[in-house]
């Protein structure tokens, strides 16, 4: 029995606890996490619960990635109030191991069929490597979760928001919902115990390095906005 135990606790040891960007430890982060799943049961339900805070409480901007170390931390994204799916999925994981909840990042190449103009002209494609996701440990299975996209912006696209039930994987629709194509799962990249940003961001600075830069970019600009004029791409 102890043995089945300590396995157990071996498996899910590099889930559970605070890393380099995954920093569950920070005051903030906890409050955060606590502040959103206090009035919830159990586990799954407080997943649930912190996912729908990150997803909606977090505004998603591609406009402003900053690749650093403290810019990627979980509590920096929470203090900013925005950022991209990587940012996200990196604020969610923390998050969750702050309640406890094992957690890990994946990662996954896709293809985008409704981004915006301007968008489309800062990356050159509409294939977004390294697309972020956070794997959450819930009943005994990893169940994926996509915080990506807050439910205003999903309006905007016409694309239903996303949800997150604790039980099923919560990938990106292949359609909106006027049955366009929306996204296309291209590459798995696996998933990680912290984030592997010198990967990320080499990949970022071959294929996006327009991206990692403000210059041009109007300050007041939100990808929001961008989202009212989408149909203007085609």
């Amino acid at each position: 029995m102890s043995c089945t135990v300590a396995s157990v606790e071996s498996e899910f040891a590099a889930y559970v606890g605070p890393t380099r960007y995954l920093d569950s430890n920070h005051p903030d982060v906890i409050d955060f996490a606590r502040d959103n799943t206090g009035s919830h049961r159990g586990s799954r339900d407080r997943a649930v619960a912190l996912y729908y805070a990150v997803r909606d409480g977090i505004r998603y901007d591609p406009y402003r990635i900053e690749l650093t170390d403290d810019a990627m931390r979980a509590s920096a994204v929470l203090e900013r109030g925005y950022g991209f799916c990587i940012a996200k999925a990196v604020l969610l994981a923390a998050g969750a191991r702050a309640l406890g909840i094992p957690s890990r990042l994946g990662f996954a190449d896709v293809r985008n069929h409704l981004t915006t103009p301007r968008l489309r002209r800062i990356m050159k494609t509409d294939v977004f490597q390294f697309h972020g996701y956070t794997d959450l440990h819930l009943d005994g299975q990893w169940v994926k979760a996509t915080p990506a996209f807050n439910a205003s912006l999903c309006e905007r696209f016409d694309v239903e928001p996303l949800a997150f039930d604790g039980e099923h994987d919560a990938l990106l629709q292949q359609a909106d919902r006027q049955g366009k194509r929306y996204m296309e799962y291209l590459n798995d990249r696996g998933t990680f115990a912290d984030l592997p940003l010198a990967e990320i961001r080499q990949v970022f600075e071959e294929s996006y390095g327009a991206m990692l830069t403000t210059d041009g970019i109007d300050p007041d600009a939100t990808f929001e906005d961008d989202a009212d004029r989408h149909g203007d791409s085609s």
